[in-house]
């Protein structure tokens, strides 16, 4: 199974030392997230190359997972000749985490379950997540001592905190130009209203 529990313990475990090790190097990568994401409005959408941008993906390897079902448009599909697909932010931090599970060798076939699990997750949830690998298996903590849990026993070779990833996505997007679904009007500004990230990355530049 290719995203399975973070939970279980075995004797290894009991060890103080391992476990203050594994504590320590939990800090150290990131992989222990206490903040809080903002609440992102689910009607606005983002065009591929915008999607593309804050993912850190190519168009090619957009337009492939989108056509192949790994990871498609929720705000608008394309329909027709000269429709523009709009990705919602879940759908780019999606993307970007089968970034890094495909950087780091894990195969499409276990990705492709991981990121059904995580679809069937509600955006509120997905904050509290780390993935866990060791390059074969994923798997899932919701909390600081599953992650511990999994290095120690040596299953944790690389671990991706889905809320720090939730604030890089929203910081890279927060200067980049997001539509209404619905809208015929184009892109929405930086300065409109209704767009959630940037009113958040103004108030963090005035302090």
């Amino acid at each position: 199974m290719a995203v399975s529990s973070g939970e279980g313990r075995n004797a290894d475990q009991d060890d103080p030392e391992r476990r203050q090790s594994a504590r320590q190097r939990a800090g150290e990568e990131g992989l222990l997230f206490d903040g809080q994401p903002v609440k992102v409005p689910a009607d606005i959408g983002y065009r591929g190359p915008t999607a593309c941008s804050a993912a850190g993906i190519t168009y090619r390897q957009l337009d492939y997972w989108a056509r192949t079902g790994l990871v498609e448009p929720t705000v608008r599909a394309a329909h027709g000749s000269g429709s523009q697909r709009l990705y919602g932010f879940r759908d780019i931090l999606v993307l970007k985490v089968v970034k890094r599970l495909l950087d780091t060798g894990v195969s499409l076939q276990q990705i492709r379950i991981a990121v059904q699990h995580l679809r069937d997750r509600g955006v509120n949830d997905l904050a509290g997540i780390t993935l866990m690998s060791d390059g074969v298996s994923v798997y899932e903590c919701t909390s600081p001592d599953e992650v511990i849990d999994l290095l120690q026993g040596g299953q944790g070779v690389f671990g991706i905190a889905l809320g720090r990833v939730w604030q890089e996505v929203e910081g890279s997007l927060a200067d980049l130009p997001g539509e209404r679904a619905e809208s015929g009007d184009g892109p929405l500004g930086g300065d409109h209203q209704a767009d959630e990230l940037a009113r958040r990355r103004r108030a963090r530049r005035t302090g």
